[in-house]
């Protein structure tokens, strides 16, 4: 592996893009301010129409912002890119046809100055099995290992992958998540944009979440779900009066499974201690704190006016 690169993280300053569509501006990253230090693993989260990949694109050289500025080590996203020192994986794009995996990988890393072996690429991204299978005749799971691979291949000091588990059956999926953990292991720093909440919450040092072009939170994943501050209470309680359940002190709203009923709460304490003097008959009591998904649709639930104001401008 190369050595640790000078000049930083990424730095993201301030920046800003925005469209035109059907006569109208949209704006899809609204003055982001981020920084990412070397040899951490960054998970982005948000909805569709967050600004994720746009995001991801202007760092990658791709896009040009309207305003603001990001760049990778110190140097410019295409000057870094250019010296073999961001790999990346997006959304979209295919793969060489009429070749095999092997040869791909070997084409692709000859086009740096210091590529990593292939024979541990393949290793390191579960496709040495198919290292002689072409190119055009891999199902979509393993197209996405070797897209994986090839972004690997460079030996790049940032890895950014854009939804990078899409068509990967489960088994896929953790393959593909121990290759990134041996490789951010030796200390190189990954950016990834994904869907899937347990994979930011389990992977990621920190969470960067996004909603309408802008980050709303950016913490450990734990810090996170702290701020929704919502905590549940599932407990045994047969028979029990929804409607009672609900107006009880601390309760925000009540629903039941079978013989349990399960309480969501702002107030924690004081639920509790309302439902043991009003039901003392409830026995199996959990307190559980929210979870990502929770905290993810209450800070990414913001109203729509200011967007809607600026669309129309």
């Amino acid at each position: 592996m190369s050595a640790q690169p000078s000049g930083g993280g990424v730095e993201i300053a301030q920046l800003a893009k925005t469209f035109r569509a059907a006569g109208k501006t949209i704006p899809a990253v609204r003055g982001v301010d981020l920084s990412v230090a070397p040899g951490e693993t960054v998970a982005l989260l948000g909805p569709n129409g967050a600004g994720k990949s746009t995001m991801i694109e202007m760092l990658l050289g791709l896009q040009t912002p309207d305003s603001g500025s990001a760049t990778v080590f110190g140097r410019s996203p295409a000057d870094a890119v250019a010296a073999g020192s961001v790999g990346a994986m997006l959304q979209t794009g295919g793969l060489l046809a009429f070749t095999t995996v092997r040869e791909l990988l070997h084409v692709v890393g000859s086009l740096y100055p210091d590529p990593l072996p292939v024979d541990e690429v393949m290793r390191i991204t579960g496709v040495t099995d198919i290292a002689d299978r072409r190119t055009d005749k891999l199902s979509g799971g393993q197209t996405q290992r070797v897209r994986a691979a090839l972004a690997l291949v460079s030996n790049p000091d940032l890895l950014v992958l854009d939804e990078p588990t899409v068509a990967m059956d489960v088994e896929g999926r953790h393959t593909f998540w121990a290759a990134v953990r041996e490789f951010a292991r030796s200390g190189k720093t990954v950016l990834f944009a994904t869907h899937y909440l347990d994979e930011a919450d389990q992977y990621a040092d920190r969470i960067v979440l996004m909603a309408h072009g802008r980050i709303v939170a950016d913490g450990p994943a734990n810090e996170i779900k702290a701020t929704v501050g919502l905590r549940t209470i599932r407990a045994t309680l047969p028979g029990a009066d929804l409607n009672a359940l609900g107006r009880l002190d601390g309760v925000t709203s009540a629903d039941t499974r079978g013989d349990a009923v399960i309480l969501s709460c702002q107030d924690s304490d004081a639920a509790i201690r309302a439902l043991l003097a009003d039901f003392p008959a409830a026995k199996d009591i959990e307190i559980s704190g929210a979870g990502l998904e929770a905290a993810f649709l209450t800070l990414t639930g913001e109203p729509q006016e200011d967007l809607t104001e600026e669309l129309t401008r």
